[in-house]
């Protein structure tokens, strides 16, 4: 199913992301939390492609396992990063082969080690290339990013939300957002989208905080900012009382996103059930 027609149709998703392990092993272990999480209902769920495009064979093999062992719509990323226009235009063939609906077009972050991305050999500077791509097949239901703190790489936030735009006019049908923590830079993202005729839905992206080491390093590499008050709260906190916080901060970010008319999330999962199950429960979002 078309994840927009989905939005569309009912007015509202929830969904879960997923990285896809490195091996076989981790891939039967993954595939138990997904029928888990799979039991609340969600919308959609992704499959990331890694950092540099590393993991994008696996990426492949978790979607193909989710459509034969689950009723869920899923939604692989796909990255310019060292890939060809033409295999590229490969993997969205494969996709459509397996009768995957959907993508989540990205420019990606550059490989380890390398500071500034570096456009491959006949391939893609930017994910509005992609996008324009995947909508020459006429038949996916095409996602993006946005950045309501804007892009790390970005000049302002107000050339971010031009290029937000571009992707959107390439053919995109959805955005999905990078993690925040204070809503207020998702609200002000959406009334500057507004006023530049941004339409599509823009789903907000959730990070449940379970490890704030690992957290503060994704939010060091995208910037996102920790509200210095949750940060605060974990610093001399046991793990188990991180999970607790953590999960607690992300129910009360949800509620007021919720309070605000808020009727799509996308959770990002860390491929474990029990912070997004708490969430999904707590406010009960199978019933908005």
């Amino acid at each position: 199913m078309k994840i927009h027609e989905i939005i569309k149709r009912k007015g509202k998703s929830v969904s879960c992301e997923f990285f896809p392990p490195k091996d076989q092993a981790g891939e039967d272990k993954l595939l138990v939390v997904i029928k888990q999480l799979e039991a609340l209902g969600p919308d959609f769920v992704s499959v990331t492609y890694g950092a540099g495009g590393g993991t994008r064979k696996n990426t492949m093999s978790l979607i193909k396992r989710i459509t034969e062992a689950t009723a869920l719509t899923p939604m692989p990323h796909l990255t310019c990063i060292d890939q060809s226009k033409k295999e590229l235009k490969s993997i969205l063939d494969n996709y459509r082969l397996l009768s995957v609906d959907n993508v989540l077009a990205l420019r990606g972050d550059p490989p380890r080690g390398q500071i500034e991305f570096v456009a491959p050999k006949d391939g893609f500077c930017y994910a509005k290339d992609l996008v324009d791509l995947a909508a020459t097949f006429n038949s996916f239901s095409i996602g993006v990013a946005c950045y309501p703190e804007g892009h790390i790489e970005a000049p302002n936030r107000e050339t971010d939300l031009l290029y937000t735009k571009q992707k959107i006019d390439a053919g995109a049908h959805f955005a999905i957002t990078q993690m925040f923590f204070e809503n207020r830079f998702y609200y002000d993202f959406l009334e500057r989208a507004g006023k530049i005729g941004i339409s599509v839905p823009i789903i907000p992206g959730i990070m449940p905080v379970t490890d704030m080491k690992k957290t503060g390093q994704f939010c060091e590499k995208c910037g996102a900012t920790i509200p210095a008050s949750l940060a605060a709260r974990m610093e001399s906190a046991s793990p188990e009382d991180c999970r607790r916080i953590g999960r607690e901060f992300a129910i009360e970010q949800c509620a007021d996103l919720i309070k605000q008319g808020v009727r799509y999330f996308h959770f990002y999962s860390m491929n474990q059930a029990e912070a997004v199950t708490e969430i999904f429960q707590s406010l009960s979002l199978h019933t908005l």
